[in-house]
């Protein structure tokens, strides 16, 4: 499965249908891929929270994460690449 194809021409990842088994390494891949100064806005059925410890701790300071809506089965979050990162092994 290719995030460039889950990423709408209007930048929205959608990812509610996904299984999380499959998700959260999918949207990790984004961001790493993403070029500087780029976003996407990540769509999911609930708040994201241990993917954005997970983002925090993995790569302090290089991704901006924006709540954009916060509701009970719907939250978007814009995701932003602050700066050049390697990614993880």
């Amino acid at each position: 499965m290719s995030a460039e194809n889950l990423i709408s021409p209007d930048r929205v990842m959608d990812v509610r249908e996904i299984p999380c088994s499959i998700k959260h390494g999918l949207i990790l891949r984004t961001c790493v891929e993403l070029p500087m100064g780029c976003h996407f806005i990540l769509l999911n059925g609930r708040d994201p929270v241990p993917l954005r410890d997970q983002i925090s701790v993995s790569w302090p300071g290089v991704f901006a994460w924006e709540y954009l809506v916060q509701k009970t089965d719907e939250v978007r979050v814009k995701i932003t690449k602050l700066k050049a990162v390697k990614p993880q092994r």
